[in-house]
């Protein structure tokens, strides 16, 4: 596997298109990040470690009528292409609905967080 995060996000995305209440994935530090800043902002439930078989388990997020909260993942940055930028320049998706997922060198924080800290870093995906 190539690319982690892009294989993380499409387990995510099926996952959702299938009303499943759960997924696990491969445990990796980065991939945790991501799905606590998911978890931060309300788009998926819950993330539970399992240190002995290196896997994380993800509780989808769904509306009272099986309806996913999720709308959709963009992976922005990859392995042969990084995108970098500043943080005057990080996106606003759909107006503030969606976030902007970046890796800064205060860790892996959403868009909003970033303005604030006035960090920039690589930009991973968007979420909306």
């Amino acid at each position: 596997m190539n690319d982690p995060i892009s294989d993380f996000l499409t387990r995510i995305r099926n996952a959702q298109k299938q009303t499943h209440r759960f997924i696990d994935v491969p445990l990796s530090k980065q991939k945790l990040h991501i799905a606590k800043v998911l978890q931060k902002q309300g788009f998926i439930e819950n993330v539970l470690v399992n240190d002995e078989k290196k896997k994380m388990r993800i509780f989808l997020k769904y509306s009272t009528d099986r309806m996913s909260i999720l709308s959709g993942l963009r992976r922005i940055s990859s392995p042969g292409l990084r995108k970098y930028v500043s943080y005057k320049k990080i996106p606003k998706i759909f107006g503030g609905l969606g976030i902007a997922v970046l890796s800064t060198p205060k860790g892996i924080i959403d868009g909003e967080t970033a303005r604030e800290l006035k960090v920039g870093g690589e930009l991973l995906c968007y979420i909306w």
